[in-house]
Formats: structure tokens, sequence, C-alpha cells
């Protein structure tokens, strides 16, 4: 049983480190154009979470048995590093300072998560608390991605009702328009009018000749 835990760890190990390594090609990309363009550096940040409390979870002291979780992790945590600081160095001002933010937050949670786990809980608790805070951040690691996603969908669907809108009261202001818009038989009237008068100034002109 013990061997067969060994072999499913190095397997689930060597998967985990292509997943780790994946982004290799975008920060070539990066580092090459000396921009990180488009890119979001939000999942490398969120990745690095997780690694931190996977290799602590991972720990003798918190679960046993568990040394290849910590040496997988703890290999995660060092290239997830290596990323989010070549994002910081290439990326704009503006994305600069909300990825070091984002940064000073998750190693904030790491510590708390590290100090409580290390000084107020024991034992089996210590091993739950730190799995199920492993898991928790797994899933927003998974998530992380969607933080691109949701604005463009946002966006779009704004857009779309702005679309609708417009061709909405486009349609009632070209109604309004031929409403407003004057017929040829009220032109004709008015028309009629002036040529009228002139036929009446000169017939009374010629009668005063008369």
């Amino acid at each position: 049983m013990d061997v067969l835990h060994f072999f499913v760890g190095v397997f689930g190990n060597a998967t985990a480190l292509f997943f780790f390594l994946a982004p290799t090609i975008t920060f070539k990309r990066i580092i090459w154009s000396k921009s990180t363009e488009q890119f979001s550096g939000i999942p490398y940040v969120m990745t690095l979470l997780n690694c931190l409390i996977s290799a602590w979870y991972g720990l003798p002291f918190v679960s046993k048995n568990n040394l290849l979780v910590s040496t997988i992790s703890g290999t995660g945590a060092v290239i997830e590093t290596i990323f989010v600081l070549i994002f910081i160095i290439y990326a704009p001002r503006k994305e600069k300072y909300k990825i070091l933010g984002l940064l000073t937050l998750v190693l904030t949670i790491f510590a708390t998560v590290a100090f409580v786990s290390l000084y107020a809980l024991h034992d089996n608790t210590r091993k739950l608390f730190c799995g199920y805070a492993t898991t928790i951040f797994s899933i927003i690691m998974y998530s992380s991605p969607l933080s691109i996603i949701v604005p463009s969908g946002l966006g779009c669907g704004l857009g779309l009702i702005q679309l609708i809108l417009y061709f909405i009261y486009r349609n009632k202001k070209d109604k309004d328009a031929d409403t407003n818009q004057p017929t040829s038989e009220s032109v004709e009237v008015g028309t009629g009018k002036p040529q009228q008068e002139k036929q009446m100034v000169a017939y009374g002109s010629v009668d005063e000749r008369v």
C-alpha cells in the first residue's frame, strides 16, 4: 500500500510540475517583448498562495506521510514566485501596484494560516484546518482566470443593452421626425396665402389707377 501511495504521488508530482511550468511560454514572450501585454498576473499570485499552503499542509508536523505534497508544492511556489516577479518587473505601473497589493494579501493570508495552525491548533485539528484551507484556496486558484472572463462578459452584456436601447430610441426618434414634418398640402396652403395677397395688392393698385 505504501509503495502504491508512493508511485501515485510521484505521478501526481510529475503532472503538477508540467502544470506549474505551462506558463513558461507566456513569460518568455513577456521577457522578449518587455511587456505583459494583455496577460493577467492574478492566476499566478493565487497559484503561489495555493502552493504555499499545500506545502505547509504536507509538512510532517501538520500531516504525516505527505512529504511528496510538500516537495511538489514547494517547487511550485518557487516557480510561481519567479513568474510573479517577472510579471511585476514588466507590468505597467497600475497593474504592478495591483499585483504587489495582491501579493501582500496572499503572503498575509499564508502567514495567518501558518501562525494559527502552529500555535492555536494541534494534532488532527491542525491537519483539518490546513486541509480545508488548502481545498478552499485550490478552488480559488482554479477559478482565478474568471477574473478576466467575468468583466469581459459583463462588458458584452452592457454593450448589447446599449445597442438595443439605441435601436429602440432611434426608431422612436424617426417616427417623431416624420410626425413633425409638414405635409405637401400644408406647404401648398402656406404658400398659397402670400400669392393671394400679392394678387389682391395688384388688383387694388389697378383700381386706384382707374
